[in-house]
């Protein structure tokens, strides 16, 4: 049976006495949201620094369209860890402490970073040394996504869930922002020093996680069932509620084909030529939009026709990727990216805020496991076939390939998911 969203008022469920409807006034959802910011901002940095690093290696001995390949292999790196552990690791957030494993996590990426950092010491790193530490840093990932989604629920309580939603994308947008523009400048002065500034942010990370005072145990099971058995229940449940898989499968194509981050560092360095600190605003572009419409939707929120603001989301998205393709202008280049930006955030905030909300405590770490599983491969895998896109086509075709398909996907979705497409209230 096909689950549909009701176009009536809902009845709300009264909160339990004493649960903040803010979650600013819990203690521990602020260290969690430091935390946050901190760890994106390593991440972002260091992914800067590396997709820089690799490029600038393989075009040595490598004309571009050879040199994109090596850009692809970094994303399918680190997207093959996350295909093999992701749901194996959201059956685990339902049965062992989610903080603990978010910071156990956080710590193996700071590990990953000081690894860098040593081969970037070191003058000359191998590229197999590079994308050997990027799999281990994706295996690292694949544990720590469905773990902190799981765990915020259990740190703010369901009345002050929603606004949570937006403020850690806030906090991901912060860091998506900041990151890649510090990255690009520090990476101009050294890349050494970059990756010293991505293991610095993870240190801050790390001392965040640990003055939390939330208990991340989940809630029992109501049935003892195997962890293969747990696997398939979240699977199912996905499959099952129409609305919530067309959301993270319509998230997957599209970021699949019209993904940009990887043609970033090529339009910078060779169709722009903008140099590295061109390069870093490009990447700040697409998270500054979307931060101003995360500030923007926690305070007005998305609460009726979210199914054809998502639809509309995902168009302009497109729209934005066909435009960054055919732009020969910096200004330009980056407009679109804001703009794009700004579009997938609507389409996140919906995602999400449907899937959290729907989902019992003891099988979010499975779902958020499976969301993040598309989420996964479309970003990481994404950037394989990007790479794949470039040889074949050339780094300007493969942008417009990818708007265009973007734009057929949204057709194609709003004609087989018409639950989703009609879908009214979010509240």
């Amino acid at each position: 049976m096909t689950e549909t969203i009701e176009t009536t008022e809902p009845v709300q469920p009264t909160p339990p006495p004493g649960e903040p409807s803010s979650p600013w006034a819990v203690r521990d959802f602020r260290l969690l949201w430091v935390g946050r910011v901190a760890a994106v901002l390593g991440i972002q940095i260091q992914s800067s620094a590396l997709l820089w690093q690799v490029y600038e290696i393989a075009r040595r001995d490598h004309p571009i369209a050879e040199a994109s390949l090596y850009l692809g292999l970094v994303g399918l790196c680190q997207f093959l860890p996350l295909l093999a552990l992701t749901l194996p690791a959201g059956a685990m957030a339902d049965r062992r402490d989610r903080k603990n494993t978010v910071t156990i996590s956080v710590i193996v990426e700071a590990g990953c970073a000081m690894a860098f950092l040593a081969m970037a010491v070191h003058g000359h790193p191998p590229l197999w040394g590079l994308l050997a530490v990027a799999a281990v840093f994706g295996a690292a990932r694949a544990f720590l996504a469905p773990a902190s989604q799981a765990f915020l629920p259990m740190v703010v309580g369901r009345r002050a869930l929603p606004p949570a939603i937006a403020a850690q994308s806030i906090a991901f947008q912060t860091g998506a922002i900041a990151g890649p523009a510090l990255g690009g400048v520090i990476v101009g002065i050294s890349v050494p020093y970059a990756y010293a500034s991505a293991l610095a942010m993870f240190a801050v990370g790390i001392g965040s996680l640990l003055l939390i005072r939330t208990s991340g145990k989940p809630a029992p099971s109501p049935t003892r069932i195997s962890a293969v058995a747990q696997v398939k229940e979240g699977l199912a449940y996905v499959w099952n509620t129409k609305i919530v898989l067309g959301a993270i499968s319509l998230d997957l194509i599209v970021v699949l084909l019209a993904g940009v981050a990887l043609l970033t560092p090529i339009f910078a360095r060779d169709i722009l030529h903008v140099g590295p600190e061109g390069f870093g605003l490009l990447r700040a572009s697409f998270g500054a939009g979307a931060l101003l419409m995360a500030l923007y939707l926690s305070r007005f929120p998305i609460v009726k026709h979210g199914g054809r603001w998502m639809f509309a989301a995902v168009a302009v998205f497109g729209l934005c990727t066909l435009t960054f393709g055919l732009s020969k202008a910096v200004w330009l280049s980056g407009a679109a990216l804001f703009i794009g930006g700004a579009a997938d955030m609507i389409s996140v905030n919906i995602r999400q805020t449907l899937i959290q909300l729907s989902t019992p405590d003891h099988m979010r770490g499975r779902v958020s496991s499976v969301s993040m599983l598309f989420i996964g491969a479309s970003n990481e895998l994404g950037e394989a076939w990007s790479g794949v896109a470039v040889r074949l086509l050339g780094p300007i075709y493969a942008a417009v390939f990818g708007g265009i398909g973007a734009l057929t996907a949204t057709g194609l979705w709003a004609r087989w998911f018409p639950d989703l497409r009609k879908a009214d209230r979010l509240d």
